[in-house]
């Protein structure tokens, strides 16, 4: 009766031989499976087969609900030591306005400031694409407002129509 579709117990086992292994670390050595299954019901606890490519193939007694939860929750505690980051948008134009620019910087501190990435994308229209130097030039003038709270994790580049800056807040 398997619990899990990838792990094999007990009487699903099909290798005539098996390497069998304690749950306390005891080894039992190379026994039939007829043995390792007497052996793991007498100690009330699972066979679980471990090692299926081995030649003969490991099986471990231990209590298999057990070691499952305890996967389960050493998976719930890595989700929750895990820090997601989270990536704002602020897109700009090659004609925006000086401003308009610090209107923009503002909400990229507020955002810097709670700690989320900032990435700044200016799109290039039309013939706008001729000069794309005129893009970074936005972005070059946008930078020196953010340095005092910010990294420059990727510098301007042009990616399709459009030219991307990351900025991250420091550390």
């Amino acid at each position: 009766m398997s619990k899990d579709k990838d792990v094999m117990l007990n009487e699903d086992i099909r290798a005539n031989e098996v390497r069998c292994l304690g749950d306390d670390g005891t080894q039992y050595g190379i026994i039939s499976r007829k043995e390792a299954l007497a052996k793991a019901d007498e100690l009330g606890l699972d066979l679980v087969l471990i090692a299926p490519d081995a030649n003969p193939p490991v099986c471990k007694i231990m209590n298999y609900g057990k070691f499952k939860y305890q996967q389960e929750k050493k998976i719930k505690e890595a989700k929750k030591n895990q820090k997601i980051i989270e990536i704002k948008e602020i897109k700009l134009s090659v004609k925006i306005a000086q401003n308009d620019i610090s209107y923009k910087v503002k909400h990229a501190r507020e955002f810097l400031e709670e700690g989320k990435h900032v990435r700044f994308r200016v799109f290039l229209r039309g013939r706008e694409m001729s000069t794309p130097e005129a893009g970074e030039q936005v972005l070059e003038n946008l930078w020196p407002l953010l340095e005092d709270i910010a990294e420059r994790e990727k510098t301007p580049k042009l990616e399709g129509r459009y030219i991307n800056m990351l900025v991250t807040p420091k550390k």
